[in-house]
């Protein structure tokens, strides 16, 4: 059953709009309103490798998260929160390079494979750039290889974009930009039958856990955050 906008509605508290002022700070509404920085501009403080793995491929650059795309980067993995999380909205502002293709992942629980078998994944990618034709299940803003974009709703690569995920229960929502672009519920039969249609298929535990990291994908570098925070909200 999905739920009604009246109660989806007073879920957020504005955090569809860009960043205003200085970055990766919170306002003293933001902090009444429960939100919590995830990134602080300086370091990776709250954040780790998927599965502990070594890595060089992330640095922190001009208040900016940045995932390097130079061949020189040896080793490769994909941040993850150090907490977990279930019921949350998460805000965030990012930007790729031309051709670049990255995703957050919610929900990811560690396993021998990779974080997004797991996890639903908001995709975000260069959609007029890319060197390959995208289908419409891998736009910026999709819940990856699941439900596409209603519309298509990402700035050009090279400037930043604003989302916001909305996690409740087994309701989820994409904005982008200030625009709603997926909204689906997990685990219905019509998801489950989504699944077994998709490339999940094989993927067991994908979309199930009902907590998890927050991860920052790892897809061959070019993509940069800031002003990534959450806050917690109740399943009710």
């Amino acid at each position: 059953m999905l739920f009604s906008a009246t109660i989806l509605s007073s879920a957020f508290s504005g955090a569809f709009q860009p960043q205003q002022g200085k970055d990766n700070v919170l306002t003293e509404e933001e902090q009444k309103n429960g939100w919590v920085l995830l990134f602080n501009g300086k370091n990776t403080d709250g954040w780790r490798s998927y599965n502990n793995k070594p890595f060089d491929s992330w640095e922190v650059t001009n208040g900016q998260l940045y995932c390097k795309s130079s061949k020189d980067v040896k080793q490769r993995a994909d941040l993850i929160t150090v907490d977990q999380y279930d019921n949350f909205e998460l805000s965030l502002d990012w930007k790729v390079d031309k051709g670049a293709n990255s995703g957050v992942i919610y929900r990811v629980k560690e396993t021998s494979g990779p974080s997004y078998e797991t996890g639903p994944e908001y995709q975000l990618i260069d959609d007029e750039g890319y060197p390959q034709k995208l289908e419409a299940w891998q736009k910026s803003g999709a819940d990856y290889a699941m439900y596409p974009p209603l519309e298509i709703a990402a700035k050009p690569a090279g400037e930043y974009n604003h989302t916001t995920i909305l996690v409740k229960g087994a309701h989820v929502e994409h904005w982008l930009n200030g625009k709603k672009v997926v909204e689906y519920q997990l685990w219905t039969p019509a998801w489950r039958e989504l699944k077994e249609k998709s490339k999940w298929k094989e993927a067991l535990s994908y979309g199930l856990a009902p907590k998890g990291y927050i991860a920052l994908q790892d897809h061959g570098g070019g993509i940069w955050f800031k002003n990534v925070k959450i806050r917690k909200i109740s399943s009710i």
